[in-house]
């Protein structure tokens, strides 16, 4: 090869791969300047020269002082060197077209961490998946893999880019399917308005594989921010829920009163009340006994998630468990045992109470749970036998009542304690008193 044709060489790689003439000529010269040093007697320093015009090549050695400054050069080209930078241009341009290329993929996915990508599934096993992006191989690994998810050998996969490596083999791309971003990056995708910036996401939680919750906003008063994002009959969302494999999503309108954005985070569940303490960062959230596990949620999944998104803690109660708190009552049921005895078990545990304990004896039913303090009324009838004879004790009429009350209250014999009627009374009377007098007779 000459040197003009070498030149024309360099032109066409350039067309072809995108690599600049001036790369290529550069990385020939020090690959030609490496291959000279290797020569037996040649100089310790030099410098190739190539002129791109002609193609020349020359070899110019130099004499350096102590201090590394040029003191003298002359031309030392060797009579072959022709031969050695063919081979030489060879290996350099092979080389140097596998480092361009590498360089060239991870300049395009460098900057998009955090962007979205699709994928074709290549390969899976027990600690990656790895997607065909074209050019280059995305790295899914196991950690940001969801649960309940299956990747296909072949099917075409949506993922989020987390980080992007510059390795020796080239870029390392790694994406993630469990990333908040990707559901951010689908709304983007569905969504022209989010994409224009008329609708705005204002924050966003999610549990991968089972549940997100997306607040939203609208800078144009004309257009509903949930109704954007829901699309048509829900076309929107529901392109973007079988992107995720059925992952159900909450789009919920964002507010600055935050109260009332506690209550829509909630939803689906309807929300009566919500009380803010501040110096705990605590929500007290009251809803409708019948709303209540609709509230929290499957293993807690909705207030967990709507405590995520508005940044406050969420304590969720309902309307018969304040009542209970405000009036003083222990939180808890009443329940029947195996035997039929009524009995109360507090809601967070411990021994159940039976209604006399409680001070329910003799009702039916005790109509609301038992006080968890000391009330005004006495607990049970030996109470207030106690009481009674306290108040006589300070009363000296009063003990005469209650001795004379206590004497023709006492029962003779077992019958006397039984309810008779007035006529048996008089029957039995009248009897006794006509066997006194047939004694009397006789």
């Amino acid at each position: 090869m000459g040197n003009d044709e070498l030149m024309e060489a360099l032109r066409l790689i350039e067309s072809e791969k995108g690599i600049s003439f001036e790369t290529l000529v550069e990385a020939l010269a020090n690959a030609l300047c490496t291959a000279y040093k290797r020569i037996p007697n040649a100089a310790e320093e030099a410098a190739v020269e190539i002129d791109i015009d002609t193609g020349e090549i020359k070899v110019i050695a130099q004499e350096l002082d102590e201090e590394g400054d040029v003191i003298r050069e002359w031309d030392d080209t060797p009579q072959d060197f022709g031969r050695i930078a063919a081979q030489t241009a060879k290996q350099v341009i092979l080389q140097r077209i596998r480092e361009v290329e590498r360089d060239m993929k991870y300049d395009e996915y460098a900057g998009r961490e955090g962007d979205i990508v699709t994928g074709i599934v290549q390969q899976t096993d027990q600690r990656y998946t790895l997607l065909d992006l074209g050019k280059v191989e995305a790295l899914l690994p196991q950690a940001e893999q969801v649960q309940n998810e299956r990747y296909d050998h072949g099917s075409r996969l949506k993922a989020y880019i987390v980080e992007v490596r510059k390795t020796s083999k080239g870029p390392q791309i790694v994406v993630s399917r469990t990333h908040p971003g990707l559901v951010k990056r689908l709304f983007e995708l569905e969504v022209p308005e989010i994409a224009d910036g008329i609708v705005e996401i204002k924050a966003l939680a999610r549990e991968p594989g089972h549940r997100t919750k997306i607040a939203v906003a609208s800078n144009d008063h004309a257009v509903d921010p949930v109704g954007a994002c829901v699309g048509a009959r829900g076309s929107r969302v529901r392109m973007i829920v079988n992107e995720l494999r059925g992952e159900k999503v909450d789009i919920v309108p964002f507010t600055e009163e935050t109260g009332d954005f506690v209550a829509k985070a909630l939803s689906p569940a309807k929300v009566k009340e919500v009380r803010l303490t501040a110096e705990t960062g605590v929500a007290e959230v009251i809803v409708p006994d019948y709303q209540l596990s609709l509230a929290i949620g499957k293993e807690g999944q909705n207030a967990r998630l709507a405590a995520r998104l508005t940044g406050w803690r969420v304590d969720i109660k309902s309307e018969t468990q304040l009542m209970q708190e405000e009036q003083g009552y222990a939180p808890g049921e009443w329940i029947e045992t195996e035997t039929g005895e009524l009995v109360f078990q507090p809601a967070e545990g411990g021994e159940a109470i039976s209604a006399a304990e409680a001070g329910y004896a003799g009702e039916e039913k005790p109509a609301e749970a038992p006080p968890s303090g000391d009330g005004d009324a006495p607990a049970s009838e030996a109470e207030a036998e106690v009481e009674a004879d306290a108040e006589a004790e300070a009363d000296p009429e009063l003990v005469a009542e209650v001795a004379a009350e206590s004497t023709e209250a006492t029962p003779t014999d077992e019958s006397a304690s039984e309810p008779s009627d007035e006529g048996a009374d008089d029957e039995a009377s009248a009897k006794a008193h006509d066997e006194q007098e047939g004694e009397g007779t006789g």
